[in-house]
């Protein structure tokens, strides 16, 4: 069967599943949200969660906490920075770092931010570590990375425990540090002047991807703790 079969028969079974009748919350489980739930509504099978806290689950790894900022986490980088540099000697700093170096190199070649509309969150992934290798960021900083967010949830007097929440907030990290994509043109008009044109496009940061970019990073950080 091919691609274009087999996708519209996924879309023909899933517009059956949303439109059939659910065992679905009427209104969102997120105190004190008054929306109807997507399965209510018909508009998707989450018999839950409305749009907007689905969306906001997407964005941040959880349906109620936000993600840290990045001043937020700034102290804690620079203090795991540090503490990595000091340590590099360390079997398993070395070891992590050779698996950032990993993921680097299955990066393959680096695609431009514009260019990643429609493309699989498994490839877009592997265009987050390509882009990162592409600017030359060391592997300790990554690191620094994963280290900062786990000692910003212990000190966090609300945190949210979940893997995916670490995930979530280590790949945001992350794709700030990768960067995007930024052109420039000039071009001169009839009447001497210079027209600039520029185009500023940074990675979606959201949904599956970060999952991905977070749960890769979590195989290579195993074990890594400044304990």
């Amino acid at each position: 069967m091919t691609d274009p079969i087999r996708r519209q028969r996924r879309l023909q079974n899933l517009r059956q599943r949303i439109a059939a009748p659910q065992d679905a919350y009427e209104r969102c489980r997120i105190y004190p949200c008054t929306n109807r739930t997507t399965a209510d509504r018909g508009e998707g099978l989450n018999g839950l969660y409305c749009r907007k806290h689905i969306e906001f689950y997407r964005r941040h790894g959880s349906y109620v906490k936000r993600s840290y900022g990045a001043g937020e986490l700034r102290p804690y980088r620079q203090r795991a920075m540090k503490w990595l540099q000091e340590q590099s000697n360390d079997l398993g700093i070395r070891r992590a770092s050779e698996g950032v170096r990993r993921l680097y190199r299955a990066g393959g070649t680096p695609v431009e931010a514009f260019r990643l509309a429609g493309v699989s969150p498994e490839n877009r992934a592997k265009a987050t570590w390509a882009q990162l290798r592409k600017r030359g960021v060391d592997p300790l900083q990554v690191l620094a990375a994963w280290l900062a967010v786990d000692m910003r949830l212990l000190d966090d007097l609300q945190p949210d425990r979940h893997q995916e929440y670490r995930h979530v907030q280590v790949a945001k990290l992350i794709h700030r540090m990768a960067g995007g994509t930024h052109k420039r043109w000039e071009r001169e008009q009839a009447n001497g002047r210079v027209e600039v044109t520029e185009l500023h496009k940074h990675p979606i940061s959201r949904g599956r991807v970060l999952r991905i970019i977070g749960s890769q990073l979590a195989a290579a950080c195993d074990g890594l703790n400044m304990a």
